[in-house]
């Protein structure tokens, strides 16, 4: 039988709460992120010190603005050379990979996590003092290498975005975007190509 964490891995609903690596996860997390906020901000020793500790794999030349928050953390996988710039919120319950050379603008919100549609699936039934009053189920965020996403953007369960495209500030992106395009809007949606051929870094 499946624990409730690998549920979560899996894509199935479960229960949060229920499972001691998830709610031991969360607290340590929690706790990474009231330090790594609280950090001076000219100690970039200590704020990447903290950032390894924080997430599952982080690349050479990442900066990570204040103020940051995430679900679990150990699910985020950087690469190298990202700006994730100030108020960004990462539900990282399941896996959220970014690329190398990636810009992420301020007020960006990225999502693994959600609810079924159906209110007996999404809310536990005979609930008691104590339980998980809701039912939640994971999908992974992929942000491939070159994408640029503008400022308060939102990206919902199981998004990819492919390789140097750019979406528009304000942006609801509810699926995934091709590479090498610009896309906005809610429902985010591709408005033009972009030629990257013999482009430099």
């Amino acid at each position: 039988m499946k624990t409730e964490y690998e549920k979560c891995l899996a894509g199935e609903p479960f229960i949060g709460n229920e499972d001691p690596k998830i709610t031991e996860m969360i607290l340590r997390t929690r706790r990474l992120l009231v330090q790594f906020n609280a950090t001076d901000y000219a100690d970039h020793e200590r704020r990447q010190e903290l950032l390894r500790e924080m997430f599952g794999g982080i690349g050479k030349g990442v900066h990570v603005d204040i103020d940051f928050h995430c679900e679990c953390g150990k699910h985020i996988f950087i690469g190298d050379k990202v700006i994730i710039n100030m108020n960004c919120t990462f539900v990282d319950n399941n896996r959220i990979d970014i690329g190398n050379n990636v810009l992420i603008a301020s007020n960006v919100q990225i999502y693994t996590a959600t609810h079924s549609i159906r209110l007996d699936e999404r809310m536990v039934q005979n609930w008691s003092e104590g339980q998980e009053i809701c039912r939640t189920y994971t999908l992974p965020v992929k942000i491939e290498d070159g994408v640029w996403i503008g400022g308060g953007t939102i990206i919902l369960p199981g998004v990819t975005i492919g390789r140097n495209s750019v979406i528009g500030a304000g942006s609801v992106v509810t699926r995934s975007i091709p590479e090498n395009c610009v896309a906005v809007g809610n429902p985010c949606r591709v408005i033009k190509q972009i030629d990257n051929e013999g482009s430099h870094e």
